[in-house]
């Protein structure tokens, strides 16, 4: 009787299984369906639209916006600390903008403690500080770097940010590098892997998407990309054995999205070609071979690495062709929407490229998160006992 009840209970537990594995194979399917739908529902501009994460610096929607995200109906929207002033202020800028698209939006920001915070500029409420992620790093307490990756995205969403560019995953490597400096979590390449890791893992436990940074790594440049292009003359095999090693743990950690940095590595690429514009970095030596599959986004193409060697329609096109998914801050945001329909049209770019990039974009947000968290997350006392651990 035992043994027919054994046989009868591990029969149950078989068939469960199997139809809970089913389940989870046909959401999979409809998740697929749903994406190829909305998809071939777009329009061309409509399409190029989702691959542009605009900003405007203001603490309001006014009407020369609301026309330019009408008329572009970007994907994502960044914030920057002058859009940051009373928490109602933000809460209706970013209804406003999120009012303007059927589709939801990448809300994203810089938050990653130190001296990059937008938080810190709103004037009535008061937030959490957070240390620089050198801090963090030096205690070496991964338990400790999820709690604070938790509880920064906690008080993002209570704006409804769902997208933060953090954690820096750049190897302090070079004591000459004022541009990354103590923004990084130290120079060993195991304890900056580990901690950003915990960190991001933190960050998505609240709802916010990590964006690793700054791939393949600024940790050892004295150049600042915002003036001008940097050069990492390392070797492949030095550069996969520190500061390419974070991003390839984030990888197969299933990283989400990757920003990729404006400076050049001659010794993977075979030219000073930004890595933001290359295609043998992004697309053959990323994506291929390091096998990710994640949304590739730019650093800002307003920076000077960029600007004072290429044309707005060579950044554009480039990118694109080289394997980009998200452009950062294009502007103006109409002209460069015109510029790579314009490049489609003419069969600089195929619209399999851009599908290939939308449909991702697409699948990401199937389950982004859109609601708000309560105000009583803002600098709490228990943010506030999460942060004086770092010792």
């Amino acid at each position: 009787m035992k043994k027919l009840l054994l046989i009868l209970l591990i029969t149950i537990l078989v068939v469960t299984g199997c139809g809970q594995k089913k389940a989870l194979e046909d959401n999979k399917v409809n998740e697929v369906d749903k994406v190829i739908e909305q998809l071939n529902s777009l329009s061309l501009d409509e399409k190029i639209g989702q691959m542009l994460m605009v900003s405007y610096r203001s603490t309001i929607a006014t009407d020369e916006l609301l026309s330019v995200l009408n008329d572009v109906k970007p994907g994502g929207f960044i914030m920057f600390s002058e859009n940051f002033e009373s928490y109602e202020q933000v809460e209706k800028f970013v209804d406003d903008i999120n009012g303007t698209s059927e589709i939801p939006m990448f809300i994203s920001v810089d938050q990653e403690g130190g001296r990059v915070q937008r938080l810190k500029s709103l004037t009535d409420k008061e937030v959490t500080v957070f240390p620089a992620m050198s801090e963090l790093g030096a205690t070496n307490d991964e338990q400790l770097s999820y709690d604070v990756g938790r509880i920064l995205g906690e008080e993002l969403r209570v704006f409804g940010i769902n997208m933060d560019f953090a954690p820096v995953l750049d190897i302090y490597s070079n004591p000459n590098n004022t541009v990354i400096g103590n923004r990084s979590f130290g120079s060993n390449a195991t304890i900056v892997s580990k901690m950003a890791l915990s960190f991001a893992h933190g960050l998505d436990n609240a709802g916010v998407i990590p964006v690793y940074k700054h791939f393949p790594g600024h940790g050892d440049t004295a150049t600042d990309s915002h003036y001008d292009l940097p050069v990492v003359t390392k070797t492949k095999e030095e550069l996969l054995n520190l500061e390419l090693k974070p991003f390839i743990d984030a990888i197969n950690d299933g990283a989400k999205v990757i920003m990729i940095g404006h400076l050049a590595v001659p010794n993977i690429t075979g030219s000073d070609t930004p890595a933001s514009l290359s295609k043998p970095l992004i697309t053959d030596f990323l994506k291929k071979e390091l096998g990710y599959q994640g949304l590739v986004i730019t650093d800002a193409l307003n920076m000077g690495a960029l600007t004072n060697n290429y044309t707005q329609r060579e950044i554009y096109i480039n990118a694109i062709n080289a394997g980009v998914d998200i452009l950062l801050m294009p502007s103006p945001a109409r002209d460069c929407l015109k510029i790579i329909k314009e490049a489609v049209i003419n069969g600089e770019i195929s619209e399999e490229r851009i599908d290939e990039s939308v449909k991702k974009i697409l699948t990401l947000k199937n389950n982004l998160a859109t609601n708000k968290y309560d105000a009583s997350y803002l600098g709490s006392d228990e943010h506030k006992q999460v942060i004086a651990r770092i010792k």
